[in-house]
């Protein structure tokens, strides 16, 4: 889905007048961002392709990691494999996503084993929760494409 079909959609439940207006804002700007970009149509970059802009020119992922935190999520990279043709068997794979869970909820126990966890702890929870959850988004994305013999490999694992 295109970046103003996004916010077409969000404009059915809040009104652009209102958006305009809290950000202080022309409204046919606001209406612009709902059309296709220029070259295309009569819109211009809204705020999701200049972010979108802005992570490409920087290569940094903290900026996608902010701004879905402070919409009250977290930001999961999908794995770097290109295909999942070069991939190893699916029952191993299955098998290391228990595992690493296992592992997960272990660092997990033995860090609220005295009632308190570190911020050392917790990172190391974190960095274990990061890497299960991007490992388990390959793996669905190689079901996904129909391909259940062949999930993403681990890269580097162990924390």
């Amino acid at each position: 889905m295109e970046s103003h079909e996004i916010l077409r959609e969000a404009f059915q439940q809040t009104s652009p007048k209102e958006i305009a207006a809290e950000m202080g804002l022309s409204l046919s700007l606001v209406y612009k961002w709902a059309q296709p970009g220029e070259g295309k149509g009569s819109g211009v970059d809204n705020p999701l392709d200049r972010v979108m802009q802005l992570v490409r020119l920087t290569q940094n992922p903290r900026l996608m990691e902010w701004l879905c935190q402070k919409a009250g999520g977290y930001y999961v990279r999908n794995p770097s494999y290109q295909r999942c043709d070069d991939q190893p068997d699916v029952f191993p794979a299955t098998n290391e996503i228990i595992q690493e869970f296992a592992d997960l909820l272990e660092s997990i126990t033995i860090a609220a084993a005295d009632r308190t966890i570190s911020v050392r702890e917790s990172e190391k929870i974190r960095q274990q929760w990061d890497e299960l959850k991007a490992f388990t988004e390959g793996f669905v994305r190689c079901c996904e494409e129909g391909n259940f013999e062949k999930p993403p490999a681990l890269l580097g694992r162990r924390v």
